[in-house]
């Protein structure tokens, strides 16, 4: 059963340390609380995190902030492709 308080994380990006602290930082500007999972073994040993190594550093946002957050990295993602 589900309550108020909880809050599931779900992955809303996947890319380097450097991509994944850019997006991080855009979250924390739309006061949107994330996180960073492998951040250090998707840096030292990325193929270690993820198969090839890409997309080895991960960020995490609450399921309820899922809708935002995730349109915040799509943006990011668009506007990497544009350069």
């Amino acid at each position: 059963m589900k309550t108020d308080k909880e809050s599931i994380p779900v992955e809303i990006f996947a890319g380097t340390a450097w991509q994944a602290g850019m997006v991080k930082s855009l979250l924390e500007n739309a006061a949107i609380n994330s996180f960073l999972k492998d951040e250090l073994i998707g840096t030292l040993n990325p193929w270690y995190a993820a198969p090839g190594g890409a997309g080895a550093v991960k960020v995490f946002v609450s399921e309820l902030d899922y809708d935002q957050a995730l349109a915040i990295a799509e943006e990011y993602q668009r506007n990497l492709k544009d350069e």
